[in-house]
């Protein structure tokens, strides 16, 4: 006769679901990747069918595994009620994030300092990455994006709304004079993105209001666009909440130009009931209501 589900085996299957990969919960676990594929083998055998499909975005939890999924939520709420009763910090195990380095750096950083600093047992992981909403979000519980995404199997928030403006070091404009209208931006070098490398519709969409200018230096970090802006390389088209609190650049042509962005965050379908990625969301909130 088989044998009933084991609790280990459930909260692996919740992990794999979050997640999407066996190596990105194993991490999560504490285990390795053969020790995730024989849980989720004895599961099945317990269950009497798949739990989870391989699809292009990753594994994916069949109708079966949902039934297993409650059982696996109801143990994992149990278990933070325990913790919280007897004192314990419940908020335990990795939390990983992939977002633009601009809103790590502003945003997601600050954020993750306080909660980690609430709940040291929660290991915080943050991914670098600027681009367009992936379907598939396998090893990661959190993605950042710019725009709003459109997405399948998956739960996405708007987190916060910024504007890509034009800004100048105080010296580039004493040597070289301030553009009168965007019409002049054309005799003046445009700092920005590397064109052939961005993924970003809305992004890219952000220099079709700019005439061609001369030869700039581009590059695909938004620290690089900062850092030469400041050193006088040029005009940069660059997020207000870096710029507006960066006094080595002052805005250009502030009323003549505005790219209008925002924030998305995105989570797999199971995502949103993971206590680590709320406390995480609630954070980042946090975080964003303080500076705006």
């Amino acid at each position: 006769m088989p044998s009933d589900p084991q609790p280990d085996a459930l909260l692996t299957l919740l992990a794999v679901a979050r997640l999407g990969r066996y190596t990105a919960a194993a991490e999560v676990l504490g285990v390795n990747h053969s020790t995730v594929s024989r849980r989720l083998a004895g599961l099945e055998d317990a269950m009497g069918g798949r739990m989870l499909v391989r699809t292009s975005s990753g594994w994916e939890i069949t109708a079966l595994g949902r039934r297993a999924l409650s059982a696996a939520e109801a143990i994992e709420s149990t278990l933070h009620d325990l913790g919280e009763d007897t004192g314990r910090d419940s908020l335990q195990g990795m939390v990983r994030v992939a977002a633009p380095e601009g809103f790590t750096s502003a945003f997601l950083v600050p954020a993750m300092v306080e909660l980690q600093r609430t709940h040291p047992g929660l290991a915080i992981e943050l991914l670098a990455a600027t681009q367009r909403v992936r379907q598939n979000r396998s090893g990661v519980d959190l993605e950042i994006v710019v725009g709003r995404p459109v997405v399948h199997r998956a739960f996405a928030t708007p987190v916060c709304d910024y504007s890509l403006r034009l800004y100048a070091a105080p010296s580039y404009l004493e040597r070289h004079g301030a553009p009168a209208s965007l019409d002049e931006l054309s005799r003046h070098p445009v700092i920005y993105y590397v064109e052939s490398s961005l993924q970003v519709d809305e992004l890219d969409a952000a220099t079709l209001r700019l005439p061609a200018s001369p030869p700039s230096i581009r590059s695909t970090s938004v620290f690089a666009h900062m850092e030469a802006t400041a050193a006088g390389a040029g005009i940069g088209v660059l997020p207000d909440f870096l710029a507006d609190v960066d006094d080595r650049v002052v805005p250009v042509l502030r009323d003549a130009y505005a790219h209008p962005l925002s924030y998305w965050a995105v989570v797999r379908d199971e995502g949103p009931r993971n206590q680590a990625v709320a406390a995480t969301l609630e954070a980042l909130r946090r975080i964003v209501d303080r500076a705006g």
